[in-house]
């Protein structure tokens, strides 16, 4: 279980150090940066899958993403006593995303590659990897740490405890993850990586009219919703024949009293359909509105057979009406007892559906989310490059 997210310059996230517990609910204003907070988690779950710089590519590159607010803005500033202006900057560009954990801590520091003769022009702004660490405890620090990467070198601490050179010639556009990953020379990187990759997040699934969803697809066993929603059909048989059946039942009437949820097989394609009281028939899935197929999304991803380590979720009540936010907050509550949750929500109702001792409210000042909710900020450092 993640127990703390740190941010460093990203976004308005200028520094951020999150304590996280099994639900965490992340509410705020529009534009205080919960979208930012959603996305960091994103970018570290691409380092285990080796495209963390193509990802901040997509954002609109380095540039884009850093924090575009002055190095340290000072107190007067913060306090509108002075203009803000820009200053000489101190310390290297660098964006900075790391965890804690109740197994292992990891970070990774990006910034600019060196600006010499040597570095190609047309990758003069590529963000390059200068730093990344794996560490047990709740602080990076020197004698805790297991694997450690500076620039192009990378070194692994063996069963004695003394450390091993496991290459020196790592790409500044490579995570560590996609060099190493044997879990004989380097078990500690191996496990985490791979724990990091059964990480979920769902914030987009298609339910228009055209959506894949809306037609008849060849099904097999899916234990994990896609992230698109497309394999609904399969993922709801396959919790209804390997998975929690009462639980599914109960969340359906719940969220529509009285109806029932079925999946036809016609030569190997999967279609859902949805019975309702009051109907001689029951209605397609191309029949159902935008609201009831998102709360079949949420069902099926929160109901999973097979949990993982991390699931986020990001404005689950949209195209909701606000009666469905309760047996959504029900179905959010149980799954949490199987899997850490983080939800990112802009609706009252269902954050205080989900009060508990770990209400993370954003705010913005001067440009900057500032993080409220909760007592002591846990412990963090982030290493020299």
């Amino acid at each position: 279980m993640l127990t703390a997210l740190a941010i460093a310059n990203y976004r308005s996230l200028r520094h951020a150090v999150v304590p996280l517990q099994r639900l965490n609910v992340v509410t705020g204003a529009n534009g205080s940066g919960k979208s930012n907070l959603y996305r960091a988690l994103r970018l570290l779950a691409d380092t285990a899958q080796g495209r963390i710089v193509h990802s901040l590519a997509a954002e609109g590159g380095l540039s884009s993403t850093l924090w575009a607010g002055p190095e340290a803005p000072s107190p007067a500033v913060r306090r509108g006593e002075m203009p803000l202006e820009g200053t000489r900057r101190k310390q290297p560009v660098n964006l900075r995303l790391g965890f804690a954990s109740d197994e292992f801590g990891y970070l990774i520091d990006l910034g600019l590659p060196p600006q010499s003769p040597e570095t190609p022009p047309a990758f003069k702004h590529d963000p390059a990897i200068k730093r990344e660490c794996i560490w047990h405890g709740a602080v990076q620090r020197p004698a805790s740490t297991v694997v450690d990467r500076d620039g192009p070198i990378l070194r692994v601490r063996d069963a004695a405890g003394e450390w091993a050179v496991a290459d020196a010639e790592l790409s500044s556009f490579d995570s560590m993850f996609f060099s190493l990953a044997d879990p004989a020379r380097a078990p500690e990187m191996w496990r985490l990586r791979e724990a990091i990759r059964n990480w979920r997040f769902y914030d987009h699934f298609r339910t228009d009219s055209d959506a894949p969803v809306r037609a008849p697809r060849i099904g097999n066993f899916t234990p994990i919703l896609s992230n698109d929603g497309a394999d609904l059909a399969a993922a709801i048989q396959t919790i209804l024949e390997l998975g929690d059946a009462e639980s599914f039942r109960s969340a359906i009437n719940n969220g529509f009293p009285g109806s029932e949820v079925e999946v036809n097989t016609t030569a190997g394609r999967f279609e859902l359909t949805m019975r309702q009281p009051g109907l001689l028939r029951a209605l397609s899935i191309a029949e159902l509105s935008e609201g009831t197929l998102r709360y079949l999304f949420w069902t099926a991803a929160l109901l999973t057979p097979r949990p993982p380590a991390l699931m986020v979720l990001n404005e689950p009540e949209t195209s909701l009406h606000p009666d469905l936010l309760p047996p959504l907050a029900a179905l959010i509550r149980n799954a949490s007892r199987r899997t850490q949750l983080v939800v990112v929500t802009h609706a009252a109702p269902l954050a205080a559906a989900l009060a508990n001792d770990n209400a993370i409210h954003l705010e913005k000042r001067h440009g900057e989310t500032t993080v409220a909710g909760f007592g002591t900020t846990p412990p963090w450092h982030w290493p020299a490059r």
